[in-house]
């Protein structure tokens, strides 16, 4: 290289760009992630199966959840006291929970008169909305098992207790 007339090259020492310098380094500081990311949140299933089933509960023409024999032992167990292994909540939900996906199925009743192909779209929107925003967790299905309709002139059918 040549040199310019009147015009100096800068000049370091070779400590300054090799790092082996006896001037104090840096500490560089370790970046932990964010507050909020820091640990792992888990999701049990019957958390998920209560929320898809209150939700499918508010869409207008579904008449109740699950299938003939398990309303019948829901309303039972319902009457004798607390204690049951699934609430009405969940009753007629199975949700498989992943890490970061759930598939969900459902088994309902539906009014007579109602279009079943409406309720049933109806229903996989409002459950796929309040379960991934309340979760956070991907919702990759919702089956939907229609199992009755109910008539306008059926009452509700209430067994009777088994005990008093």
């Amino acid at each position: 290289m040549t040199e310019t007339p009147g015009r100096s090259l800068p000049t370091t020492s070779g400590n300054e760009l090799s790092g082996s310098s006896d001037a104090p380094r840096k500490a560089t500081a370790k970046r932990l992630p964010e507050p909020g990311s820091r640990g792992r949140t888990t999701i049990a299933d019957g958390v998920v199966e209560k929320i898809a089933g209150l939700a499918a509960r508010d869409v207008l023409g579904v008449n109740a959840m699950g299938g003939g024999l398990s309303r019948t032992f829901g309303a039972v167990r319902d009457r004798v006291g607390p204690g049951s292994s699934r609430s009405s909540a969940t009753r007629g939900v199975k949700a498989e929970v992943g890490e970061v996906q759930t598939a969900l199925d459902l088994e309902i009743v539906v009014d007579y008169g109602v279009s079943i192909a409406d309720v049933a779209r109806a229903v996989r929107e409002n459950v796929v909305s309040a379960v991934e925003r309340m979760t956070g967790l991907e919702v990759v299905e919702v089956n939907i098992a229609v199992s009755d309709v109910k008539l306008p002139e059926e009452e509700e059918e209430e067994p009777e207790p088994r005990l008093q």
